[in-house]
């Protein structure tokens, strides 16, 4: 563990907001989870209980862990008990406005020492940065899906962010026991500046009929050795989620390339969100 870093705060508790508040108090830190939403605490709470108990049943978590990791994580619907904390990390939705409006919340409300992180897959650090009067402490810290079994993580400097802030994330990440790598302040980063466009390749393959979404799946697992085919991955990402992203890369790269496919457009707007909502590509029961 950092020596500097004992309490984290984390707001937004969805799936990857439940997942980051994971893996640190499960690292040893204090962990204070917070959503202005009730229900979407009360459901981080039964994920990441039923995340521990999955762990221990295979193995890989004893149940005195798993009792320990639960007592160091609190929940709450209110910014203040982060007041105190060491190092915080925005999880919430991935939309500019709502961003930087945090941030700024959280810049009045933070110690000056804290660094403020951001799960953004894809907005720039550099413009969140500009909403704090901290922008050397604000930086990007990209976890993957889902968050307790995937190793990666993207740290993104921002034009003002300082080498220690930097220094103190890559601390984190091998104290979670991941590898952070570091992407520059562009569009989508790495990750997804090359992720994305595949993805939308293959929506519209199937809004043109070149093949099923079981196929294009097929295909690319059986025949690229993906582990997971474009489309379920669009699903357990979130259809709203891979829009966002790709908007995002077109305004801000310019290139036409990376407009949104329609078929995709169309499914975002019926509200088939791929798994959290029960239908994307596929229908989950």
């Amino acid at each position: 563990m950092n020596s500097l870093i004992r309490i984290v705060g984390v707001v937004g508790a969805g799936t990857m907001g439940s997942g980051i508040a994971q893996v640190f108090a499960q690292a040893g830190y204090q962990v204070r989870l917070v959503d202005l939403s009730q229900p979407v605490l009360q459901k981080a709470d039964d994920s990441i209980r039923a995340s521990l108990a999955r762990l221990v049943e295979k193995g890989r978590l004893t149940a005195g862990d798993r009792d320990a990791t639960l007592e160091r994580l609190s929940l709450d619907e209110h910014l203040e008990p982060l007041g105190s904390a060491d190092y915080i990390v925005e999880a919430i939705l991935e939309d500019v406005r709502a961003k930087q409006k945090l941030f700024a919340a959280l810049d009045d409300l933070a110690k000056p020492e804290t660094v403020l992180a951001s799960n953004t897959s894809s907005i720039s650090i550099t413009l969140l940065g500009a909403s704090t009067k901290r922008p050397d402490r604000v930086l990007g810290m990209h976890f993957m899906n889902p968050v307790p079994l995937m190793s990666l993580v993207e740290l993104i400097r921002g034009e003002a962010t300082s080498s220690a802030s930097m220094g103190i994330a890559s601390d984190l990440c091998m104290a979670l026991g991941k590898t952070g790598v570091e992407a520059a302040d562009y569009p989508g980063f790495i990750a997804n500046r090359i992720l994305m466009p595949m993805l939308n390749e293959a929506f519209y393959a199937v809004m043109e009929g070149v093949g099923t979404a079981e196929a294009i799946d097929e295909v690319m697992k059986r025949g690229m050795n993906h582990p997971m085919g474009p489309l379920a991955l669009a699903d357990l990402i979130g259809l709203d989620v891979c829009l966002a992203i790709l908007t995002v890369l077109q305004e801000g790269l310019g290139d036409p390339k990376y407009r949104p496919c329609p078929l995709l457009r169309r499914m975002v707007a019926a509200g088939h969100l791929g798994r959290k909502s029960g239908r994307g590509f596929y229908v989950y029961s």
